[in-house]
C-alpha cells in the first residue's frame, strides 16, 4: 500500500481512531493490507471482517503478533494495537482501496484492466499479467481473487510506482460488478463470456449477461471495451461501450475479431494457431492445455493492445508459460500416465471444453479417463446441465467415466442412459474411494481429466494422483 498516516486512514474511512502505545496520529503504514491474520508482516493492517462461520475480531491477537500495526474493526478489541472502529469492515475495506487507487491513478502512470466473464477470468488475468509485468511493475490478483473483500485487497497492493492493476471481477449477485469494478472504472474492460456459471444465482443467462456489462457501464468513459465476438452476448455489449464514448477492441475466432485466432491445432503438448492482429499473422504456441484457453490468450493480447503493447511481444510473452494456473489444466503425473488437474472450478461451458480438450489430446492406444464431480451454483438448472455433461462424455467416447459424490450422481446416471456399459462410468461416494478405484484402475497410457467444482475438492484427489503416478 502507499504511505497514509493513521489519521489520514481514519478520515478516509470515517471511524474513529483509537491509538495505543507510541503511536500518534501521524504515524505513517505502508503495509500489507488483508481480512487473513496469516498474511500480516511488520507494518500490516488487518481488517477484522466478520463471518457467518467466524469473526475476524478473534484474530486480531495473531495479526499483531505477526507483526500487525492497526486493526479495522468493527467494535474495540482488546489487544494491543492502534485500532480505527468502523461500522462496516468490509465496506471500509472497499473505501480504502478506492482512495489509495485514485491517489496513484492521479499522478499519471497507472492503468488499470478489469477483466470478468463466467469462465477464463483467472487464466486472462495471468495472461495479461505475464505481458504487462515486462513493461512495468505490475498487480495482479492472488489465486481467484474477485469478490468483496479478494478485490480490494489486491486494490490495496498498489504502490507508488505500480504501472498496471489487473483486476479480475465475479459476481454473487446482480450488482457485485458494478461495486467492484466502480472502486477503481478501469481503462480497459474485458468482458470474455457469458455462460451457465452462477446462472442459478442470476435467474437466467440472460441476468448473468447484464451482470457482466456491468464491468462495461463502470469502466473509465472514453476507456475501451475488450469483448468477445464468439459470444453474441458479450458482442452485444458493444452498444453499451459506444454509448459511453468507449472504443471497442473485438476478439475470437469470427472473421469480424480485430484479435482473431484460426488454425488450430490441439495438442498434448498445448495449442498451436495462426493470430491475426495489428496487420500481421503471427503463429502462436500455448503451452497452456485446452483450445478454450485461445479466446482467453486473444482477450489478453487484445487488452495489451489497448495499452500499447504489439501484439509480437504479446505472443512471444505467452509463449514462455507452462500453465495458467494451479489447478487450471495443470500437467501432472508422468509420460505414462498423464493427470490434468483442472479442479479448481467448474461449469458446464469449462467441463465441456475440458472433456474436449482429453479427448483431443488422446493418441492410438492411449485410453481416455475423466473423473468428474459436482458443478455448484446453477440453480434449477443442475440436474439438466449434469445430464448434458454425461451425455457428452459418452458421445466423445470417453473410456473410462468417473463420478465422485453424491451431489453428481445425475451425471453418472446420464452416462448410463446413454450407454457406458460394462463398468466404463463408476459412481463412487467421496475422495478416498475414488482414490482407491484409481490407483488400481489407471494403467500405462491412461490420460486423465480430474475435474469438479472448488466446493467440491476434487483438486485435492488430483494432487494426489499427480504424486502418485510421478
Amino acid at each position: 500500500m502507499i504511505a497514509l498516516s493513521l489519521a489520514e486512514i481514519a478520515a478516509i474511512l470515517g471511524g474513529e481512531l483509537r491509538l495505543i502505545g507510541t503511536d500518534t496520529a501521524e504515524t505513517v503504514l505502508d503495509g500489507v493490507v488483508d481480512t487473513d491474520s496469516r498474511t500480516m508482516s511488520a507494518g500490516s493492517i488487518f481488517v477484522a471482517k466478520p463471518g457467518a462461520e467466524t469473526d475476524g475480531h478473534r484474530f486480531v491477537g495473531a495479526a499483531v503478533t505477526a507483526g500487525a500495526r492497526l486493526a479495522i474493526v468493527e467494535h474495540p478489541v482488546d489487544e494491543p494495537v492502534s485500532q480505527i472502529v468502523v461500522a462496516d469492515a468490509v465496506a471500509a475495506l472497499a473505501d480504502l482501496a478506492r482512495e489509495v487507487v485514485s491517489r496513484v491513478r492521479a499522478r499519471g502512470d497507472l492503468k488499470i484492466v478489469g477483466i470478468t466473464g463466467s469462465n477464463g477470468k483467472t487464466t486472462t488475468k495471468n495472461f495479461l499479467a505475464r505481458i504487462v509485468s515486462d513493461e512495468g511493475e505490475t498487480v495482479a490478483p492472488i489465486n481467484s481473487y474477485n469478490n468483496e473483500v479478494g478485490a480490494p485487497v489486491t486494490m490495496l497492493r498498489v504502490t507508488e510506482s505500480t504501472r498496471y492493476l489487473v483486476s479480475e471481477f465475479g459476481a454473487a449477485a446482480p450488482g457485485s460488478i458494478a461495486r467492484l469494478a466502480g472502486l477503481v472504472e478501469p481503462d480497459v474492460a474485458v468482458v470474455l463470456m457469458v455462460g451457465m456459471a452462477h446462472a442459478g444465482g442470476f435467474g437466467g443467462i440472460e441476468e448473468t449477461a447484464k451482470a457482466k456489462s456491468e464491468l462495461v457501464a463502470a469502466a473509465t468513459p472514453n476507456g475501451v471495451a475488450v469483448l468477445n465476438l464468439d459470444d453474441p452476448r458479450v458482442a452485444a455489449m458493444r452498444e453499451l461501450a459506444e454509448s459511453r464514448g468507449m472504443s471497442v477492441i473485438g476478439f475470437g475466432q469470427t472473421a469480424a475479431a480485430d484479435v482473431r485466432a484460426h488454425d488450430l491445432v490441439v495438442s498434448a503438448s498445448g495449442t498451436s494457431c495462426i493470430i491475426e492482429a495489428d496487420g500481421q499473422r503471427m503463429p502462436l504456441h500455448l503451452r497452456v492445455l485446452g483450445a478454450h484457453h485461445i479466446n482467453n490468450a486473444l482477450a489478453a493480447i487484445a487488452a495489451a493492445g489497448a495499452l500499447g503493447i504489439p501484439a509480437a511481444d504479446a505472443i512471444a510473452r505467452l509463449e514462455t508459460l507452462d500453465i495458467a494456473e494451479r489447478w487450471r489444466m495443470q500437467p501432472m503425473g508422468n509420460d505414462s500416465i498423464r493427470i490434468i488437474n483442472d479442479a479448481y472450478n467448474a461449469s458446464p461451458d469449462s467441463m465441456a471444453a475440458a472433456l474436449r480438450t482429453l479427448a483431443q489430446i488422446t493418441g492410438p492406444g492411449e485410453r481416455t479417463v475423466a473423473v468428474l464431480g459436482a458443478m455448484s451454483e446453477l440453480g434449477e438448472t443442475a440436474g439438466e446441465e449434469h445430464d448434458r455433461i454425461g451425455l457428452l462424455a459418452v458421445r466423445l467416447n470417453i473410456q473410462r467415466i468417473v463420478v465422485v459424490g453424491p451431489e453428481a450422481r445425475r451425471l453418472y446416471l446420464s452416462a448410463v442412459g446413454e450407454g457406458s456399459w460394462d463398468s466404463e462410468a463408476v459412481h463412487l461416494p467421496d475422495q478416498d474411494a475414488a482414490f482407491e478405484y484409481l490407483r488400481t484402475e489407471l494403467r500405462d497410457g491412461d490420460r486423465v481429466l480430474v475435474k469438479s467444482s472448488n466446493s467440491v475438492g476434487l483438486r485435492h484427489l488430483g494432487d494426489r494422483l499427480g504424486e502418485l503416478f510421478s
